[in-house]
C-alpha cells in the first residue's frame, strides 16, 4: 500500500471512528522529529485510546515523516497493537507451558461459555475483551489469569466463572 492509496485496506482492519486527535500532538511534539521512533508515538497513542483507531494513524502520518503503509505495517506486525477497542476489562489468558499443564484449557473453555465469546473477541455490551498470551510470568500461580493488571492463579474453570460473575455484579451495582 502507498502512502497516497485510497485506506480501504486499512479501513477492514482498524475501527475508523471520530476521535479527537489534539490528545496526540504532545506525543507529535515528542517523538515525531526523532527518527525510529514509531513504535513509541503507536504505543502513546494506544495508552491514550485503548487502541488504534484509523484517524490517529492517518493523524501521525500527517505529522511526522512515516508513510500510512510503514505505520500501518508496524502496527499489524506487532502483536502489543490492537486495532479495534477493547472492553472496559481486558482478561489475559495464560496459554504458557506450566499454565497448560495445570489446567488453562478448561479455564478457557469455562470463560469463553461464560462470556460468550472466543479469545480476541469483546462482548456486545463492551464489558470484557478475552485475549490468550503465551506467558503472563507468574508460572507459579498456574493457571492463571490477568484482568485489568491483576493476577488470579490457581484457578479452576468455577473459580474463573466465579470471577467474572463477581466482577460484572460489582460493576453494574
Amino acid at each position: 500500500m502507498c502512502n497516497n492509496c485510497k485506506s480501504e485496506e486499512m479501513v477492514k482492519n482498524f475501527k475508523d471512528e471520530a476521535i479527537d486527535t489534539s490528545l496526540l500532538n504532545p506525543v507529535i511534539e515528542k517523538y515525531g522529529k526523532v527518527k525510529g521512533s514509531l513504535i513509541n508515538i503507536l504505543q502513546a497513542t494506544q495508552d491514550i485510546y485503548g487502541y488504534l483507531p484509523l484517524q490517529a494513524l492517518n493523524y501521525i502520518s500527517d505529522n511526522t515523516d512515516n508513510k500510512k503503509s510503514v505505520i500501518y505495517g508496524v502496527a499489524t506486525f506487532y502483536t502489543q497493537f490492537r486495532l479495534k477497542p477493547i472492553g472496559k476489562y481486558l482478561i489475559l489468558q495464560c496459554q504458557g507451558t506450566a499454565c497448560h499443564v495445570n489446567g488453562s484449557k478448561e479455564v478457557s473453555q469455562a470463560l469463553c461459555e461464560e462470556l460468550k465469546i472466543l479469545p480476541g473477541e469483546t462482548t456486545e455490551d463492551g464489558m470484557f475483551t478475552l485475549e490468550d498470551v503465551s506467558c503472563l510470568g507468574c508460572c507459579s500461580l498456574a493457571p492463571v489469569l490477568m484482568i485489568n493488571g491483576e493476577a488470579y492463579g490457581n484457578l479452576t474453570p468455577a473459580e474463573a466463572v466465579k470471577i467474572i460473575r463477581n466482577i460484572r455484579k460489582e460493576d453494574l451495582a
